[in-house]
């Protein structure tokens, strides 16, 4: 016990470790970007007084490193400042910008995870069972494809014949605090069928990659001999062994469907965080840039703790040096 809590405790200040140096790339990326953020935000036809009275007013005069550590400081309050973009006399805090679109891109990656991950590991499972056969062969095929289709273009083809050709569904996502579930659902269908064939095909190729990895393994053709049924074979001995590259793969999905679905947003007009920051970026909003990458770190870096914490409670051999 002593030399699992040990373990956590040293990948948690990894974590952090991990966090703090992403931070200052962060901000220093941000930061040594060409161009003048008052500029961009005023306009070209702002006079060079009112640039600097907004510097001021937004704190760009004052040295990099000071407000580096006023941002880190109201970071881990959960205060990421104002946004550049507020109206003059009118201060707009990034948070309450992010926070509902993080709460819609949340709904829009629980909805697809809790599809998407049971059925990759049952596909997993069932392949590695009838691996070979006609069923495997085409399973794979068919996840091959979705993987070398970027997703943007699978999008396309689904608004194409369900929402064009065939309107089953809807093609602009619109979500609104008014709406009741059947119609947040309805408005959901599209951009959570994209995401789920696209996470899905990873998801399953890892899970039949790593129990057939474990089907070779001695005490397999043990429980063979002893007569025990494939099914259960698969689930109580091949499945808890090969959860730790599962779980990696899981854990590196669930980051993608918060961090990596700017494209599939844009595609809906989800209003998500990922639209959030494409808006942001256009309209050169320091802030909310920062504050969204910032929380892009975070997802993945918390996302892979959970994934090294359940590798190594399935694998104890991992505690220790080889």
């Amino acid at each position: 016990m002593r030399v699992i809590l040990t373990t956590i405790l040293e990948r948690l200040g990894l974590a952090v470790l991990t966090l703090f140096i992403v931070s200052v790339l962060i901000f220093s990326s941000v930061t040594l970007l060409p161009g003048g953020f008052a500029t961009a935000v005023l306009g070209q036809s702002a006079t060079p007084e009112t640039v600097a009275a907004f510097e001021e007013q937004i704190g760009l005069d004052r040295p990099a490193t000071e407000r580096y550590f006023d941002w880190l400081g109201g970071a881990v309050r959960g205060d990421f400042g104002n946004s550049y973009s507020s109206r003059p006399g009118s201060k707009r805090r990034v948070v309450d910008i992010i926070a509902p679109r993080l709460l819609n891109t949340l709904k829009l990656a629980g909805l697809t995870a809790a599809i998407a991950v049971p059925f990759a590991i049952f596909l997993g499972i069932i392949t590695a069972l009838w691996r070979n056969s006609w069923f495997d062969r085409v399973i794979n095929a068919a996840t091959l494809t979705t993987i070398s289709v970027p997703e943007f273009f699978v999008a396309y083809v689904l608004i194409l014949f369900l929402a064009v050709k065939f309107p089953i569904f809807r093609s602009l996502s619109t979500v609104r605090s008014h709406m009741g579930v059947a119609e947040t659902l309805e408005n959901l269908a599209l951009p959570v069928l994209t995401l789920a064939l696209v996470i899905t095909a990873h998801m399953m190729r890892m899970t039949r990659a790593a129990i057939i990895g474990v089907l070779g393994s001695p005490y397999i053709e043990m429980a063979k001999l002893k007569g025990a049924p494939p099914l259960r074979i698969v689930l109580r001995h091949a499945l808890p062994n090969a959860l730790a590259p599962i779980a990696n793969v899981v854990a590196f999905n669930l980051g993608y469907l918060i961090v990596g679905a700017v494209i599939i947003e844009f595609v809906f007009v989800y209003p998500g965080i990922g639209q959030a920051l494409v808006d942001a970026v256009r309209t050169r909003d320091v802030p909310v840039v920062q504050a969204c990458a910032l929380l892009f770190a975070l997802t993945y870096i918390a996302l892979n703790l959970i994934a090294d914490l359940i590798a190594i409670a399935t694998n104890p051999r991992l505690l220790h040096p080889r």
